[in-house]
């Protein structure tokens, strides 16, 4: 009697159609990241037109982000109930018009507000994006093709986001950035419902709004009170603030372990590879975002470049993280996707000691390889560790899966800006303090410690000689501000290095990585690869 062996059909591969619905879904990561960059390009028109403070600066750049965050996880999870497809298409409206009011806003109060709105609308898009890809494609080795993609197209936002916004801010004024994103929206509404399809949870359950309370709450106290401990050194206030978010956070833990359908299943962080690579993607955004603001700055207030000089300046970084991004996968035909990032993220150190090399004088080369190096070096982490996360769900589930991926990408980004911001706006403002010029005028002076954008507008209304002592103070301690962050990022970066090499033992996928097999076996990674690297090749040109 003979025994057949029976094996389990081959996954459907991706045709034409889910290729081309992957473009579609590329528009709303790109300008999610396209949104962020430029307004770092546009801070020292901002600081002329609007006139906010430090604070209300920092405000206006990441609450954004931090809002994104915060509603992330829920926007995931209502995608698995009213359907991905359809809460996409809702927020690309949303979208669209937090842009309008953003690009007219007449007051730091309302670009703040309309920043919020942006955030609010964008944290619909990405998680509804990575979750359809899910469903789109059921091959595993054209998923993670898909998903490199993707994570490419999001690193590309931020890398024309410089040179997109450096040309307009030469010809227009600095809200024409914002208005970028309207006929990008427009056209996910008119060919997502042609090429998209609807997937929601069968079985989701309810949404528990006392969670998702308790979530946005500590997220934005915990924020706020590291934003001005750090901006404004120790205070009762702020520390209390800070320790409400905490409690909130931990709150919001408990009450997850103890529903039988809660926002988050908290047994997906026992699990190594998950949290790990969480974490390292986290870490590696953090390093790159609190790095990308000042030097935008620094290239602008510091070097004295035009908008599109600065964004010019910016290309390498650009190209690099284009690069690193599409090559992850390509490496992993000879190494695990741990060492993979380990490479990466020590090429990113690299990147932070040159960074710690710019002065005031030393003109643009330092910056344009630090920001090549750090950025090719972050990529890997942030594409593989995204795929390994996503790739640990079962399809139902995507949506929160990519919820909380998403939600550590912008926390990372956030966090980064506020953070670093913060730590570097008080060294600037302790140095400035101590060796402004004698003669200065009270008011003059108040501005100069603000920010070094009110510092450059300040300088335009004295005379000659005592504008230009000035100048020359401002720009030397907003460097060492730069110099530092440089260092800090640098010494996180080394940090996140452990969190990848406690991957190294993970299995690698079938035909994915290099593991020593035949070159029959190891041929699925180097069709992967092949389409992998076709995709970039159009995304690129």
């Amino acid at each position: 009697m003979t025994v057949r062996e029976t094996t389990a059909p081959s996954p459907a591969r991706a045709g034409r159609r889910e290729w081309t619905a992957l473009g579609v879904l590329a528009l709303p990561a790109m300008l999610i990241t396209l949104d962020n960059t430029v307004l770092h390009l546009a801070v020292p028109h901002l600081n002329a037109s609007l006139n906010p403070s430090g604070l209300q600066l920092l405000w206006a750049v990441d609450v954004y982000s931090f809002l994104i965050a915060s509603l992330l996880i829920v926007a995931g999870t209502l995608g698995d109930r009213i359907g991905r497809r359809r809460l996409l298409l809702i927020g690309a409206v949303g979208f669209g018009v937090a842009s309008l009011m953003t690009a007219f806003s007449s007051s730091a109060e309302m670009l703040i507000v309309s920043r919020a709105l942006l955030g609010i609308a964008g944290a619909t898009l990405t998680p509804s994006s990575m979750s359809l890809i899910r469903n789109l494609f059921h091959d595993a080795r054209q998923r993670t093709v898909a998903f490199s993609v993707w994570i490419t197209c999001f690193l590309v936002g931020g890398a024309i986001g410089p040179l997109v916004g450096g040309v307009m801010l030469e010809h227009f004024w600095w809200g024409s950035v914002f208005l970028l994103s309207v006929p990008a929206m427009v056209l996910l509404l008119i060919l997502g419902p042609v090429l998209l399809p609807e997937y929601r949870d069968s079985r989701p359950g309810s949404i528990d709004m006392a969670s998702i309370g308790l979530l946005v709450l500590s997220l934005l106290s915990t924020v706020y009170g590291l934003k001005k401990l750090a901006g404004e050194g120790l205070a009762t206030a702020p520390a209390l603030i800070l320790l409400a978010g905490l409690v909130l956070g931990m709150s919001f833990v408990v009450r997850q372990r103890r529903l039988t359908e809660p926002l988050i299943d908290m047994d997906l962080f026992r699990e190594r590879t998950f949290s790990a690579s969480l974490g390292a993607m986290g870490l590696a955004l953090f390093v790159m975002s609190g790095s990308q603001f000042f030097i935008a700055q620094y290239l602008q207030m510091v070097l004295g470049l035009s908008p599109l000089e600065a964004g010019l300046a910016s290309l390498p970084g650009s190209v690099g993280g284009v690069a690193g991004s599409l090559l992850a996968p390509v490496a992993l035909r000879w190494a695990r996707a741990a060492y993979v990032m380990t490479g990466g993220l020590v090429i990113a150190v690299i990147g932070f000691v040159v960074l710690a090399q710019a002065g005031t004088d030393s003109g643009p080369a330092t910056v344009m390889v630090a920001l090549a190096l750090l950025n090719v070096g972050v990529s890997p982490t942030v594409v593989l560790g995204t795929d390994m996360m996503i790739n640990s769900a079962p399809p139902e589930k995507a949506g929160a899966v990519a919820a909380i991926s998403d939600t550590s990408h912008e926390l990372g980004l956030g966090l980064g800006i506020a953070v670093l911001g913060s730590v570097g706006n008080a060294v600037y403002r302790g140095q400035v303090s101590g060796e402004l010029p004698a003669g200065l005028p009270e008011g003059a002076a108040e501005g100069v410690r603000d920010t070094i954008g009110n510092a450059v507008g300040q300088v335009s209304r004295l005379p000659e000689a005592l504008g230009s002592a000035t100048l020359d103070v401002a720009r030397e301690a907003f460097t060492h501000g730069l110099v530092l962050v440089g260092v800090v990022c640098g010494v996180l970066t080394v940090l996140t290095v452990f969190l990848t090499l406690s991957l190294r033992g993970v299995a690698p996928a079938a035909g994915s990585e290099g593991s020593g097999k035949s070159g029959e076996e190891s041929g699925a990674a180097g069709d992967g690869s092949a389409e992998l690297l076709e995709a970039g090749g159009r995304i690129t040109e």
